[in-house]
């Protein structure tokens, strides 16, 4: 695999440190303050030395001595830069982790808000596990990207380069000979630089699918416990291990040849300093101080160059994750969003429904609905009966725009589905199926999905008009009451009920309940049919069941089979027809629909 376009990476730069100019700037002059001084001080200490060895002693005790007096003013600034060096140090590195962690955490949101605009299709491909490595493990690489790059690889170039200057102004041959090598060793460091790119990428990506399998597996574990499939998880939990194994050898492996080039590099120029010191000295070009000037200078060259072998080593695994990240980031979502100005507005009230020959299906070459035709006038409601897997859910989604059908369209008072926006469709239309999703935190939370600007009375109104006000007071803390994770501390069908007035708050024209009463209790259902009498009225209502029971109060029938719409009718109608399937389901009750 080849480097991934240096552009990619000044783009993910430029855009994530733009925000934050100042600090930048602020954190480029600390780093420009650090570079000089790391320069200069070697040139006091060279001053020092000179000054000792060429230097007389004084002859009389009782006279003052010029030199040690130059020598106590050098050892003073030496110990005033050196001081002033750690500050600088300390203030770049404080200024560098903030830049850094800023930019990671903007560019975090953004990931996160993309994967949440993405369609269906892409999260039923992606699991979360993988998604979750993508959000947080490869971006977690980045915040060290974000501030390394500038603070070492930067500051690590302008740093060679100025001792480069000083060893010229120091001696013209000793500046061309560093020039020359300091220029072979970043050539060899740069044709090294994607060596362990493609190692990286694929230890970054059995990581994410370590983290797939863990999160699906620990979601399951009574299924798997009960049914005795623990070995088999094992079992495969050590197939990823020993794949994990051999590609972080792999990476060691190529990071290994990395760092002993970079050493032998390293150990090339330390030998030419010696050499180099040597004879300008044995030709009287430096001074016994120049020497060590040219020493320190070497060493201190040497720090850069470790530096910027450590920074590209580090850069091919951060590659990996730019790569990643960029690759989600450039995932587009099936389903076409219209432009603000060209969006059409769904008018206002209960919301007509039309299915104009739809067919869909999740693969393309195997339709869920075939040619689904009819319409539902705004205000009243519909039941959809059939067979598992005749596609009634899928109804629902399409309305929802979860997905777009492959041929025909679906409209809402006559207004197509792609034509809206999909915050608009979402505000009108609200789906309460038999799977509540419940978060961690307070019940108003969960109710509002942390929306700050629904007030209690507001909820509390809502939770009377659906006649809930008798479970609210159960709740031991009302409002406050905390729900764990997966909403552990509420039965199935206290969290059902959350779900009814989580709906009824959006205050949706169009009210979807796939199965919505399937996991209540008898005495609960019977609890919340007048809610959902509430909560039907004046809207339009899809009502999606097996228990035929809970389409006494709808106006119209649907009944799909194999995908097809092969009755559809008022409920009276069907019902007093003996020949209509609708009236031989009912005939021969709940079990024909299981």
């Amino acid at each position: 695999m080849s480097l991934i376009p240096v552009s990619r990476y000044f783009t993910l730069l430029a855009h994530y440190l733009r925000p934050q100019r100042g600090r930048f700037a602020l954190l480029a002059l600390c780093l420009l303050a650090g570079i000089v001084l790391q320069v200069i001080i070697p040139q006091v200490s060279r001053g020092v030395i000179d000054l000792a060895t060429t230097v007389p002693p004084a002859t009389a005790a009782d006279q003052p001595d010029p030199a040690a007096d130059q020598l106590t003013v050098q050892a003073l600034a030496f110990i005033g830069l050196a001081l002033v060096q750690q500050v600088v140090s300390l203030s770049t590195t404080a200024l560098g982790e903030r830049v850094a962690w800023t930019a990671t955490n903007a560019l975090r949101s953004d990931v996160l808000a993309h994967v949440l605009r993405l369609d269906m299709t892409f999260h039923q491909a992606t699991n979360a596990g993988t998604l979750i490595e993508r959000v947080d493990g490869d971006i977690s690489q980045l915040a060290e990207f974000f501030s390394q790059f500038f603070i070492r690889i930067v500051g690590s170039l302008l740093l060679a380069g100025g001792i480069l200057i000083a060893l010229f102004l120091e001696d013209s041959r000793a500046g061309l000979v560093y020039t020359l090598f300091a220029g072979a060793a970043l050539f060899v460091l740069y044709r090294l630089r994607g060596v362990a790119i493609e190692p990286a990428r694929a230890l970054r990506e059995i990581f994410a699918r370590l983290s797939g399998f863990i999160e699906e597996h620990l979601g399951g574990m009574e299924d798997l416990r009960a049914n005795g499939a623990g070995g088999y998880v094992i079992d495969r939990l050590g197939d990823i291990h020993q794949e994990i194994r051999r590609r972080w050898s792999r990476t060691v492996l190529y990071n290994s040849l990395f760092q002993s080039t970079s050493g032998m590099i390293l150990t090339a120029g330390f030998s030419v300093a010696f050499v180099t010191g040597a004879l300008l000295y044995e030709q009287g070009a430096l001074t016994l101080g120049g020497v060590y000037l040219l020493m320190n200078y070497v060493i201190l060259l040497n720090r850069p160059l470790t530096d910027l072998s450590n920074q590209v080593e580090r850069l091919q695994t951060i590659s990996a994750s730019v790569s990643r990240v960029n690759d989600l980031l450039e995932t587009h979502s099936a389903l076409p969003q219209v432009a603000d100005t060209a969006a059409q507005i769904i008018p206002a009230g209960a919301l007509d429904v039309a299915f104009d020959s739809v067919t869909f299906g999740y693969a393309p070459d195997q339709p869920v609905l075939r040619q689904i035709a009819f319409r539902l006038p705004p205000g009243e409601t519909l039941g959809v009966v059939g067979r598992t897997g005749s596609g009634k859910s899928t109804l629902a989604r399409l309305i929802f725009r979860l997905y777009d059908p492959q041929e025909g369209r679906v409209t809402l008072s006559g207004v197509p589905l792609t034509a809206v926006r999909l915050s608009d469709l979402r505000r009108r239309v609200a789906v309460v199926t038999q799977e509540v999703q419940l978060f961690e935190g307070a019940v108003r939370d969960n109710l509002t999905f942390f929306d700050p600007t629904i007030d209690d009375a507001q909820i509390i109104a809502t939770l009377n008009s659906l006649e809930l006000e008798a479970w609210l007071r159960e709740l031991p803390d009302g409002l406050e009451t905390r729900i764990g994770s997966g909403g552990q501390g509420l039965s199935a069908g206290q969290a059902q009920l959350l779900a009814f007035a989580r709906a009824m708050l959006r205050q949706p024209d169009l009210v979807i309940l796939d199965e919505a009463s399937s996991r209540l209790d008898p005495l609960t259902e019977a609890r919340i049919e007048r809610a959902v009498d509430h909560l039907l009225h004046g809207r339009t209502g899809i009502l999606i069941a097996h228990r035929l029971a809970t389409l006494d109060r709808v106006d119209r029938i649907l009944v799909l089979e194999g995908g097809s719409v092969v009755e559809i009718g008022s409920r009276a109608a069907l019902a007093a027809d003996p020949a209509s399937r609708f009236a031989g389901l009912l005939r021969l009750g709940e079990g024909a629909l299981s």
